[in-house]
């Protein structure tokens, strides 16, 4: 019998076919482009797989692209984040200013309790949800462990955050963006 009898198989993958496989998979997982589980599924995939056309197939969607596909794709992202951009700065126009106040001895205490110096009455403001004072050449805004939380320009504060006259701050989901009288 000769090899011209024999049907041909296809190769084996090497140790590095499956090495650069199991790389692309570690790269889409961390890029965010493979979920957990799917990361886990072509991982088995690509451990067990007898010939090269398997790990192709786990990894076919992970190729790096080349550099006309790279330039479209971020031509594309920079085209969608103009339209949230704009809905930004529509949004930042419009906010109700909050005047900071005067430099004194005690914090300003925000809330929906009486007390308050601050006294914010919407659901989602805790009765004493953060305290805003002068350290004489900034401001200090702390969370008192509001229920919805305060941000400062789109992040939660945690602890107590340096706020500034331009600042976009929320206290649950009452939005403010911060002058100076």
């Amino acid at each position: 019998m000769t090899s011209l009898q024999f049907p041909a198989r296809p190769a084996r993958p090497s140790e590095a076919d499956r090495e650069r496989a199991l790389e692309l998979l570690r790269e889409g997982a961390a890029q965010g482009r493979l979920s957990q589980d799917t990361f886990l599924r072509r991982l088995e995939l690509v451990l067990t797989a007898r010939h090269r056309d398997e790990l192709t197939a786990a990894t076919g969607d992970l190729e790096s692209r080349g550099r006309f596909q790279s330039a479209v794709l971020r031509t594309v992202g920079k085209v969608s984040a103009f339209n949230i951009m704009v809905r930004r700065a529509w949004r930042a126009e419009r906010l109700p200013k909050l005047l900071l106040p005067s430099p004194g001895p005690f914090p300003l205490v925000i809330g929906r309790a009486p007390g308050a110096g601050l006294r914010l009455n919407h659901d989602t403001v805790s009765r004493i949800h953060a305290e805003l004072r002068s350290t004489g050449e900034s401001w200090l805004l702390r969370d008192l462990g509001s229920t919805n939380g305060t941000c400062v320009n789109g992040r939660r504060v945690i602890g107590e955050v340096t706020v500034r006259p331009g600042d976009h701050v929320t206290f649950g989901r009452v939005d403010y963006l911060l002058t100076q009288g």
